[in-house]
């Protein structure tokens, strides 16, 4: 069983490592003789690196050794009062910087990246798009909170004005490190618009979610690529404009094609659609890689049948379960409004001990 305690005494054992690293960086940097060595830049860059992590450790013990004092305070009766509101305002900075230290010592390079998402409707027909929408909407909501930037890349809407699938970016700070615990099959059960008689339907979409891959992070050769230019268009299959302003590029080797229509450029809509086609290029070369070590590992975005879920949002309920970690919140409604954070921050923990740690 897993607790809180040996959860803490993981985080506090990797900064006080952190320290000695930081400690042996000082002394080799502060020699001179060491200043024409090939690897001085390196430490120097790493120390710099780690500095603000080390004051937070800092800050993070300090709080500790003041919250005891205080604990001492509350028993005098005169005090007490005081002592209990100072220990409340260091408990709520302790968590900050908890968080704080969670993202810098659990999480990997590419965590810190923009990243693509993709949701797809699966089983369900109309509902499914429409839980598709619902979905795009709670990370829309995700990323306001977090103050980062969505760009909508492709998108081809249902008929009740569901998304039958979406494709955007987000930029921010440690994006991807965020939402790459969303992909998979998310399953609703709720009672649709579309249901006169009032049953509870199932229904599912899938989510699948790449670091952005810079173009000098890949290598593609131009003779790979086909590109086809074709007229936007919206709801229903209606021309948006007509131009052929929509682009869609397919990698000849492997297959893989990418496509966006959301702008008027077909010179934008090419620079999407190749940032696209880079981040699941390199997504299908992890998975080959992971492969090698695993072969029975799956694929993320699998068939989309409801059998396959990892999370699912109970209306009648007022439930959220995701099935990986076996956690249940009876939040719905601010899940769907965005917030993700206790989810979010539940796998960081299982993650940041060594249980279910995804193979990077």
């Amino acid at each position: 069983m897993v607790t809180k305690s040996s959860e803490m005494n993981n985080l506090v054992g990797r900064i006080e490592q952190l320290k000695k690293e930081f400690e042996g960086l000082v002394a080799f940097i502060s020699d001179p003789s060491n200043s024409s060595l090939p690897q001085y830049r390196e430490k120097l860059k790493r120390m710099g690196e780690i500095s603000d992590v080390i004051k937070k450790g800092d800050e993070y013990f300090s709080i500790d050794r003041k919250i005891e004092e205080l604990k001492e305070l509350q028993q005098d009766e005169s005090l007490k009062e005081i002592a209990e509101q100072e220990i409340s305002d260091l408990l709520e900075r302790k968590s900050e910087i908890e968080r704080e230290l969670e993202d810098f010592f659990f999480s990997s390079p590419e965590d810190k990246n923009d990243c693509i998402v993709e949701i797809r409707a699966g089983t369900g027909g109309e509902e499914a798009a429409l839980f598709a929408k619902d979905l795009f909407r709670m990370y829309s909501r995700f990323a306001e909170r977090k103050g980062w930037k969505i760009e909508v890349f492709d998108f081809h809407a249902s008929d009740l004005g569901g998304f039958k699938e979406i494709i955007f970016f987000v930029h921010g700070e440690n994006a991807y490190g965020n939402f790459k615990y969303e992909k998979g099959v998310h399953r609703v059960q709720r009672i649709p618009d579309t249901e006169a008689s009032g049953r509870i339907h199932t229904s599912a979409a899938t989510v699948a979610v790449f670091p952005n891959v810079e173009e000098d992070e890949i290598k593609i050769n131009p003779e790979d690529l086909k590109i086809e230019t074709f007229c936007s268009s919206g709801h229903g299959g209606q021309s948006v404009n007509t131009t052929y302003s929509a682009v869609r590029i397919t990698h000849i080797p492997t297959g893989i094609t990418a496509s966006c229509q959301d702008q008027r450029s077909q010179i934008q809509n090419r620079a999407r659609a190749m940032k696209i086609l880079r981040a699941r290029l390199q997504d299908m070369i992890k998975n080959q890689k992971e492969q090698e070590i695993s072969k029975e590992r799956k694929n993320q975005i699998k068939t989309g049948d409801r059998s396959e879920k990892i999370r699912t949002y109970n209306f009648p309920q007022n439930r959220i379960t995701d099935h990986r970690i076996g956690l249940t919140l009876y939040n719905l409604q601010e899940i769907l409004d965005g917030d993700l954070d206790p989810i979010i921050s539940q796998f960081r923990r299982i993650n940041g001990i060594g249980f279910d740690r995804e193979e990077q």
